[in-house]
């Protein structure tokens, strides 16, 4: 692995390798104006960074200095007097508003003192969410151009037009549609609406601005708060935290003496909280980047904020929703030929242009958030804002992005907003102490397979957190859409787990359905097409949930598209039979089985049939003949005949009748011989039973794709079977 330096940091990817001819950072990059934050002089011998900088109404009795017995107020923008307002609370009257004239200064380096009696709060004696449920509702401390809004609810009745059968379903999907416009109105009402609400990494997290960096984090059940780092020796009594009535820790950091950011970029950080748990030490759950550095095993938080000049600026447009959607499906990590972790620059100059060539029209990336587990195929996610740094920098991932819009290629992330990695030292779990942060508490809030943390949909903080993690990556990264994991686990409690559906529509309408999921992939899908019009929204549902397809205003879920995941499972099932069992009918059945205007993305395999311990078609059509009779200059046997013959027609018959768009996982285009398995160990279980590993090895975490460039072997005329399948369905249509 080749590591590099940051800041006295080794991280474990290569250095940028993009050019950037421009100095300005992207119109989408987070950064605050001058009114965001403050300079304050200190007295000598308080503790510095003590004062929270740009302090609204909900924080200002935080910013209370206990030697002094005085309320520092800093002067400036009057919307630091901004009201608290929660659901179900009365608004203040205009006796109970802090007038503003009466104390803040025209000088914004200017404090004012103000009598501890002095009212800082709109009405308290309103009613109040419980602690884990509280809204912090935070002045919006940056100038807007951005104009874009999310269109209001519409009826929500066409559904029963669209499928009559829903209409015996009535109560419930109208109370999902009410849920629904509930939180849309309530998010108008408290938040500014959806706009404003999904722009929570410009509340929370690290916020740069000209005069410092102002530092936020929700963890409502710490009892105090410090932020630690190499910019303070680690030293947790340095830079303690303030703390408001929602549970929203805050800390404003001055620039240094020279100007320069108080804290250097690329350094480690964390936030140190005593909580109900104990002493804790945690990566900030809104962190941009995090790294594991040599020798270690959990990650570390890294503040990252490159100099102008090496920001990678984008150039290219990006290109317009296609009509059918190709998908390449993929994995920048093992992307090489060769048994490494390759990165987002050698899949940019190697990998893209490949795609092109192929007839895709989009690519799929796997693994994009940070997972401290490399072998969960980054489905167990600890950083949910931080690009993986396995694979390099965030730069170099936005790098690799414009380069395939340049080539005219959508680029869609693999997004996990199912389920959380378990891990409490480097993620979200126990954040705060408490079992039910970001989670359900007890048995709800874990997945007993996947051995993971399940959000709670119900939490307003939780609602933020999520739909900022969306569009974080359509803003700043400009991801063209993205593939929901695991939708099916979301909507419904037992997670579709020991579950068969069967079609019948009790099974999708129920006390078994988790409407809070179903209307956080509402106001996700809204936000998504409301803000981005042109960006792609897949799901993974095994379910079959009818209305997952149709448009929100219309009462359904909202998605674009809906995996078409039956048909995989139909070939294996059908491969295992002899031929003459085959039935056509059976077959054509299977592909064509999918609701009335929902749109599905078709695919004979993806990376789940690629994985150690299943199989892919090819694999199940030739089996070991692959390694001895794929060479041009010998015979092949019957097994290969018949082998390439059905990968072919298997995949034509599945793009042309499958659904309105195709996926197909890297290698697999060729007949790929090999299964993946990534590096390991060897595990002990606590019954004292050991699963033998690897030997921690990258040889089966690889794609072959020289195979497929080979002229003399059979792979290379599968690869052209494949690239010409794409030419067809580019130039004809024949998809349907």
């Amino acid at each position: 692995m080749v590591y590099y330096t940051i800041s006295g940091i080794r991280l474990p990817c290569v250095p940028s390798v993009h050019h950037n001819s421009s100095s300005h950072r992207n119109s989408s990059s987070v950064a605050g104006n001058a009114s965001t934050a403050l300079s304050f002089p200190l007295k000598k011998h308080s503790l510095s960074r003590k004062i929270v900088a740009g302090s609204s109404s909900y924080d200002s009795e935080a910013s209370t200095t206990a030697t002094s017995g005085k309320v520092l107020v800093p002067g400036g923008d009057s919307s630091f007097t901004t009201n608290v307002l929660v659901p179900g609370a009365k608004p203040p009257s205009s006796t109970d508003q802090l007038e503003t004239s009466d104390i803040v200064s025209e000088d914004p380096k200017v404090l004012r003192e103000v009598p501890e009696s002095s009212s800082m709060v709109g009405d308290t004696s309103t009613e109040v969410l419980d602690e884990q449920e509280k809204i912090a509702v935070l002045p919006d401390t940056r100038e807007k151009t951005d104009k874009r809004t999310v269109p209001p609810p519409g009826a929500g009745q066409r559904i029963y037009d669209i499928d009559p059968i829903l209409s015996s379903f009535r109560q419930h999907l109208d109370y999902r549609y009410s849920q629904y416009k509930r939180m849309r109105a309530d998010i108008d009402k408290f938040e500014g609406g959806l706009e404003k609400f999904s722009r929570g990494y410009e509340k929370f997290g690290f916020i740069r601005s000209e005069t410092g960096i102002t530092y936020r984090e929700w963890a409502p059940g710490a009892t105090r708060a410090a932020l630690i780092g190499d910019f303070n020796n680690w030293n947790p009594n340095a830079d303690v935290m303030a703390r408001d009535e929602f549970g929203v820790w805050e800390i404003f950091l001055p620039n240094n003496a020279d100007g320069s950011s108080p804290i250097p970029h690329g350094s480690r950080v964390k936030i140190r909280m005593d909580t109900p748990s104990g002493l804790k030490d945690s990566i900030p759950a809104w962190i941009k980047f995090a790294v594991q550095a040599p020798g270690e095993i959990p990650y570390n938080g890294i503040y990252y904020d490159p100099p102008e000049e090496e920001k990678y600026v984008f150039k290219h447009p990006q290109p317009k929703k296609p009509k059918s959607l190709r998908i390449y499906e993929s994995h920048v990590g093992m992307s090489s030929t060769e048994p490494k972790i390759n990165t987002y620059a050698n899949f940019r100059d190697e990998m893209l242009p490949r795609i092109k060539k192929l007839g895709y029209n989009a690519v799929q990336i796997m693994a994009i958030q940070e997972h401290s587990y490399y072998a969960s195929f980054g489905y167990h996610v600890t950083n949910f804002f931080a690009p993986s740094s396995r694979f390099g920098t965030p730069d170099d991932l936005k790098s690799l992005i414009d380069k395939a819009h340049e080539l005219g290629l959508l680029v869609l992330m693999d997004i996990v907003h199912s389920h959380a990695s378990n891990n409490t030292l480097d993620g979200l779990n126990m954040f705060d102490g408490t079992d039910s942060h970001y989670f359900h508490s007890g048995s709800r809030g874990h997945h007993w397979m996947w051995d993971s943390r399940l959000f709670n949909y119900g939490s307003w903080e939780v609602v933020r957190y999520l739909l900022s993690n969306a569009r974080w990556w359509l803003d700043e990264f400009k991801f063209d859409g993205f593939r929901f994991d695991g939708v099916t686990s979301m909507m419904y409690t037992h997670h579709g787990l020991q579950m068969t559906f069967t079609g019948n529509y009790n099974e999708y309408f129920g006390f078994a359905t988790d409407v809070d999921a179903v209307v956080y992939l509402m106001l996700v899908n809204d936000m998504i097409h409301g803000l981005f019009p042109e960006a792609v929204s897949i799901g993974e549902d095994v379910s079959g949930m009818p209305t997952f397809c149709v448009p929100i205003q219309d009462g359904g879920v909202g998605f674009d598209y809906r995996l078409h995941m039956a048909i995989a499972d139909k070939w294996i099932e059908l491969l295992q039979k002899r031929d003459e069992d085959w039935r056509m009918g059976d077959i054509i059945h299977t592909l064509t089985n999918r609701r009335w205007l929902e749109k599905c993305i078709s695919y004979a395999e993806s990376h789940d049939q690629a994985l150690v311990g299943d199989k892919t078609i090819a694999f199940w059509l030739m089996d070991k003949d692959m390694y001895d009779f794929m060479a041009l200059d010998r015979p092949a046997t019957p097994l290969i005949d018949r082998g390439i013959a059905l990968h072919k027609m298997i995949r034509l018959i599945t793009m042309a009748l499958g659904g309105e768009g195709y996926l197909n996982f890297m290698g697999n285009e060729f007949g790929h011989p090999e299964w993946i398995d990534f590096p390991r160990g060897d595990q002990h279980l606590p019954n004292g039973k050991v699963v033998p590993g690897n030997n921690n090895s990258f040889d089966k975490c690889r794609r072959r794709f020289d195979l497929g460039d080979a002229e003399y072997l059979r792979y290379h005329g599968l690869q052209e079977f494949d690239r010409a399948m794409h030419h067809l369905e580019g130039t004809y249509g024949v998809s349907c």
